[in-house]
């Protein structure tokens, strides 16, 4: 793309940001995406127009927050690609969604003896409910780790296996390394081993093009927030079967089909995973976030994503003194670029760049277990977005290159 005509498509994008503006650089989109004008206003739009309680009125109001509760669930099947809106359910966030699969999966399937395989880079979000599960259950995690540049080959999976493994649970893209995982070939090998596969989508739905019937596999977990969305609303993806089986994870208001002293029984799906007044606002915005990521076009996001990820690479790679985990290669960190500063911890890299109005991530980035395979305690972290701009990744790095020098140290 040339530089003018680039210039002009950020400057169009980024007038849909009303956060963006030249005080800051924001690069902490893995933590949270920035909001477009029409999400923000959509909420505001939902509560101005349609504010009853959806599924539970017979009056007008009560209709229209239904119909449009019930729109953004059939955005969210064909963003993805499901069969049915069956098997979308509405969550505050991927976390809550991994959370429910654990529990009203994982504790009532797996027992003493099976394996439960986790890949040594999954969020916390997709470990430690299974580390619950298997403390309950009497069942055991494995790990299957990734090579010197963030890889998880097919040999190493099929490794991993056992007879015993039940269930794999795995990243689709890592919030530390960035790479992309090939969950469909992982996804396949488990079902010839007779292991469900539940993948986490939080850090890939926003950036590339996910199609779950594609993929074949039984759970998919993801957060609006990190795709344009409001926070507080998050969606799981299962398989019909597997969900039908599964009791539900929260009781209360309007997951029943009829309570009696005794006993309820229960609502279909998706309702049966939907306990309590849902956040049908936030899932207006989501549906308005999905359908401005359509109108840019995933295909220009992956463009001006991968762009924008090898021109901070390069920039990065002739920074003195940084390291940068995962690939050699730029194509295969999807945005993220994690990396350590010789002689300055992570945080204070992090104040310093802030101090100019620059924003990045430090700490474990909930993905302790990678950090320890990885040799260290903490990192900084740049994330990307269409969004951003070289200058902003210029500033950044200008920035960076100061950080040793205002700890103290000659260079």
């Amino acid at each position: 793309m040339q530089t003018e005509e680039r210039r002009q498509q950020d400057h169009k994008i980024r007038k849909d940001f009303p956060l963006l503006t030249e005080d800051i650089a924001y690069l902490d989109s893995a933590a949270t995406a920035q909001k477009p004008e029409t999400v923000i206003d959509a909420e505001a739009v939902f509560y101005k127009q349609y504010n009853a309680n959806p599924l539970r009125g017979l009056y007008q109001l009560s209709v229209e927050a239904t119909n449009r509760y019930e729109e953004a669930r059939e955005c969210v099947r064909a963003f993805i690609g499901a069969a049915s809106t069956e098997e979308i359910i509405f969550t505050r966030n991927a976390t809550e969604s991994l959370n429910l699969v654990a529990y009203s999966y994982g504790m009532h399937v797996l027992r003493e003896g099976d394996e439960i395989l986790v890949s040594i880079m999954e969020h916390h979000s997709n470990f430690l409910p299974w580390l619950q599960v298997a403390q309950s259950s009497g069942a055991q995690v494995r790990f299957v780790e990734c090579d010197g540049q963030g890889r998880i080959t097919e040999e190493r999976f099929r490794a991993a296996l056992t007879p015993r493994t039940k269930l794999v649970a795995m990243t689709q893209i890592s919030n530390v390394l960035g790479c992309l995982n090939d969950i469909a070939l992982f996804a396949r090998i488990a079902h010839e081993n007779g292991a469900v596969f539940v993948a986490d989508g939080a850090q890939s739905v926003p950036h590339i093009p996910v199609d779950v019937q594609a993929l074949d596999v039984d759970f998919l977990a993801f957060s609006g927030h990190k795709m344009l969305g409001p926070m507080g609303i998050g969606v799981l993806y299962g398989k019909r079967a597997l969900l039908q089986q599964m009791p539900p994870f929260l009781y209360g208001g309007e997951m029943i089909e009829k309570v009696t002293r005794t006993g309820a029984t229960y609502a279909e799906l998706p309702h049966k995973f939907e306990a309590g007044t849902v956040n049908a606002a936030g899932a207006y915005g989501l549906q308005k976030a999905i359908e401005y990521m359509q109108q840019i076009g995933l295909e220009t996001i992956q463009e001006r994503e991968a762009f924008l990820t090898q021109y901070a690479y390069a920039k990065l790679r002739e920074t003195p003194y940084v390291t940068i985990f995962g690939a050699d290669d730029p194509a295969e960190h999807h945005g993220i670029l994690t990396f350590r500063l010789e002689g300055a911890h992570p945080h204070d890299v992090a104040a310093i760049l802030s101090d100019s109005g620059v924003c990045v991530r430090a700490g474990h980035h909930c993905a302790q277990p990678l950090l320890q395979h990885l040799g260290v305690s903490s990192t900084t972290r740049a994330s990307l977005a269409f969004y951003n701009t070289t200058e902003e990744i210029d500033r950044f790095v200008e920035v960076l290159q100061t950080v040793r020098r205002k700890l103290g140290h000659a260079e």
